[in-house]
């Protein structure tokens, strides 16, 4: 299963890989160039297929979890001071995403939507110290039913040139539905009431919607 937001970019492949095999099939050269071109054009059409995939994940639905936005690598773990929304000391996880991985955003949380906010911005790497809060990003906080805010943030990085985001303040949703789409590598940082046990470790690899980052 591809993701609705690959559509153009995946008939873009196909079409750069089907031209390619008709100019090595139809026009007279050696042989090896010929196979080339083809080659070229199948790894082109892979790699956009491999980065739009959206494999169905079954979140196992669960109010005293937080898990994962999106599939990556856990880069940080720290106590910051968040400035956007809650303006206050928060736990944040940063889970970094290559460009290979799954790029869903999903919700770490169920409960209603009260904050959803788009800010356009630089496209410094992703895990440069200023781009949570210098680079294009979105914001998203969820009213969880036990009166506590989780807070997830997209961040844009040298290659991510789009992102996408579905939540709409005052709707509900659930815990691991789509939230959003970051187009080529990029970080999710997820911001949590300080005193929340952390279930994960630096440099662990995460899956969105499945691996447990913390809980309540």
């Amino acid at each position: 299963m591809f993701h609705k937001e690959g559509t153009i970019s995946i008939l873009i492949g196909i079409a750069v890989a089907g031209m390619l095999t008709a100019i090595a099939t139809q026009i007279d050269m050696p042989n090896w160039l010929s196979y080339t071109l083809i080659a070229l054009g199948l790894v082109f059409l892979i790699i956009i297929l491999q980065f739009f995939r959206n494999p169905k994940r079954a979140t196992i639905l669960d109010d005293k979890t937080i898990v994962s936005p999106v599939d990556g690598k856990v880069v940080v773990i720290e106590k910051v001071q968040e400035n956007e929304y809650f303006k206050g000391e928060r736990l944040m996880i940063s889970v970094f995403m290559s460009p290979i991985n799954v790029h869903v955003t999903r919700y770490p949380i169920g409960g209603k939507v009260s904050y959803s906010k788009y800010h356009p911005g630089k496209y410094l790497v992703a895990w440069h110290p200023k781009a949570s809060e210098e680079n294009e990003r979105t914001t998203v906080v969820v009213n969880h039913k036990n009166g506590k805010q989780v807070m997830h943030r997209q961040i844009a990085g040298a290659l991510a040139k789009r992102i996408v985001n579905y939540a709409v303040e005052n709707n509900e949703v659930a815990q691991g539905s789509e939230s959003g789409f970051i187009k080529f590598g990029s970080r999710v940082d997820v911001y949590l009431p300080i005193d929340t046990p952390v279930n994960v470790e630096l440099n662990q690899k995460v899956k969105g919607g499945i691996t447990v980052l913390a809980q309540f």
